[in-house]
């Protein structure tokens, strides 16, 4: 028992930061910080601020000490705010409308205010108040031929809940004015505002506050890193999410701990707190370490691109084959990444990357998850048969198939609705189809004036760098893709970027197991495009249609292009 309170006495009096070079005295003068008290209802004491001078002025390098609310000093350092900081994860979190409850009173070895550096330290932890302590000379003075501590001011800085400005540093105040301060009426008073501002930002917002974190690396162009930000922006929405502010950095290649850079994280951190960010999504894939390691420094829910996608399959997903589907997408995803997420499991609470059949799950052990994954794989393989055997059944009938194909929101399922009068659910939204809906297109053969019938599938849409885990889980719905005797690819020509989304499409018809057959390209949505844009795709792509599926445009010439496709892919 006395050897266990010796080690908890031993933990409280430890002190941090740059202890190099100290003497064993020096070092029992700053353990006996931590056995001072102060008024609770004061920032310090003259005695107090004095004392930490004076051990400052010795060793001749900044103090830090941090006091709770109850006066307790609980953490003493040597060194800068930021060198001594308490770590986000031992700090209090109560959120943006409560400070942390602790303050800092340090000395500094310039006699200039606080710089941005040690102010933007002070909000990252919300500290309640930070006391900067200049010494005399702007340094240490000796008097009798021994060190002696002076302070000549000190400098109150605290945030405050302003959009614009972070928070306010006083002029040099005297040690007494600083000290006579009403400590409670000043935090309370600062919580009140606080809070009265975190009311106003959350009237109506029952979503995800989101903070969008891009990073352009070398390989990467910047309208092409610009255009994939924006798209983002459409995933965190269409998945419930609000984007309040979108963070960037350039840089070579990504920080293997971190993603981005030290003081990028320090930016991130600080700007998720101003805008009152309730989570933090990144622009590319993470890795388990890297979450952890950003979780752990910034406080705040971290999710991927992945995870956004999987949250707004877990939405849409109707039928039992979309949620099973959807599942095992999850459960794939998220195995690797159950150990070391601690914070981040509280997710199961709700919002983006949280949602799903499998989310209760997620806390399981991991035997259990892989057990249900080889469950749902089963499951999967028997809906792959079931659909291999419609698909059979169709063609003994010897009705040929076309597989709608495209990036996600280039009109599919309005062309679908418009060809064969079909009522499928269309949206302006990314990923409104999951479940595959095939229909019977009746036309007459303008070559044969024959009577023809073409079955159209519509398909779940692409997006660049598709998950891995999405492309497994769905294999029995692109099997549809593989199986289908031709392709119509269709195209959002009003996208900036639909270039480079035919691109993404080709890349991953070209990774499927079977080669696909046949394409017919459609330019979709030409109503919304100036003559010029069309021009140039006529020109790039002369033999592709061009349609207007939600005005009904090009669409009989578009079924005599397939009745050709049709049977060119039946002849080859």
């Amino acid at each position: 028992m006395r050897s266990s309170r010796v080690w908890q006495s031993l933990v409280i009096e430890t002190v941090y930061g740059n202890l190099q070079g100290l003497k064993s005295s020096q070092l029992k003068q700053l353990q006996r910080l931590y056995h001072q008290r102060l008024p609770g209802d004061r920032i310090t004491t003259a005695e107090f601020a004095q004392r930490i001078a004076a051990i400052s002025s010795e060793i001749n390098q900044p103090v830090c000490t941090y006091v709770n609310r109850r006066g307790q000093v609980i953490r003493v350092g040597v060194g800068t705010l930021r060198q001594t900081q308490i770590p986000m994860l031992e700090l209090p979190r109560y959120g943006a409308e409560r400070l942390c409850g602790i303050r800092c009173i340090a000395t500094q070895l310039k006699s200039d205010p606080p710089g941005d550096a040690m102010l933007t330290v002070m909000a990252l932890q919300r500290l309640d108040t930070y006391v900067a302590l200049t010494l005399t000379g702007g340094g240490f003075e000796r008097r009798g031929g021994g060190a002696t501590g002076y302070v000549k001011a000190a400098y109150l800085a605290h945030l405050v809940p302003h959009p614009e400005v972070s928070w306010t540093v006083s002029p040099p105040l005297g040690l007494d004015v600083v000290s006579e301060q009403d400590f409670l009426a000043l935090v309370e008073g600062l919580e009140e505002e606080f809070r009265r501002e975190y009311i106003a930002q959350q009237v109506d917002r029952d979503h995800d506050q989101v903070l969008i974190v891009g990073l352009q690396t070398d390989n990467k162009s910047a309208q092409r890193f610009q255009t994939e930000l924006e798209e983002l922006a459409r995933l965190v929405e269409t998945a419930g999410g609000e984007v309040l502010q979108t963070v960037k950095q350039k840089r070579p290649r990504p920080h293997p701990q971190t993603v981005v850079g030290e003081g990028k994280v320090q930016e991130i951190t600080l700007a998720a707190q101003t805008v009152g960010a309730s989570l933090i999504v990144f622009d590319r894939d993470l890795s388990p370490a890297q979450v952890r390691n950003l979780e752990m420094q910034i406080g705040i829910r971290i999710v991927d691109r992945t995870e956004v996608i999987l949250d707004i399959f877990a939405q849409r997903a109707q039928s039992g084959a979309g949620k099973l589907q959807v599942e095992l997408a999850q459960l794939e995803y998220m195995l690797p990444r159950l150990s070391g997420r601690g914070q981040a499991m509280s997710r199961l609470g709700g919002g983006i990357g949280t949602r799903g059949p499998g989310e209760t799950k997620l806390e399981t052990e991991r035997r259990a998850i892989q057990r249900r994954i080889s469950r749902l794989q089963q499951e999967v393989n028997q809906l792959q048969a079931h659909r291999a055997r419609l698909r059979q059944r169709r063609q003994h009938e010897e009705i040929p198939s076309i597989a709608v194909v495209g990036y996600t929101n280039a009109g599919k399922s309005t062309l679908l609705n418009a060809l064969t009068n079909a009522e499928v659910y269309t949206a302006d939204q990314l990923f409104a189809t999951l479940d595959p809906t095939t229909r019977r297109l009746n036309f007459t053969d303008s070559e044969t004036h024959e009577a023809t019938q073409l079955l159209l599938t519509d398909t779940v849409g692409f997006i660049h760098e598709l998950p891995p885990s999405l492309m497994d889980a769905f294999r029995a719905t692109l099997e549809e893709v593989t199986e289908a005797d031709a392709l119509l690819h269709v195209v959002d020509l009003s996208h900036p970027a639909w270039q480079s989304q035919i691109r993404s499409v080709m890349h991953i018809l070209g990774e499927m197991p079977i080669t696909p057959g046949p394409a017919l390209l459609a330019f979709n949505k030409i109503d919304q495009v100036d003559a010029e844009q069309l021009a140039i795709a006529r020109e790039e792509f002369p033999q592709a249609a061009f349609i207007s599926a939600h005005e009904r445009l090009g669409l009989e010439t578009l079924r005599q292009r397939l009745c050709q496709l049709v049977r060119y892919a039946m002849s080859s």
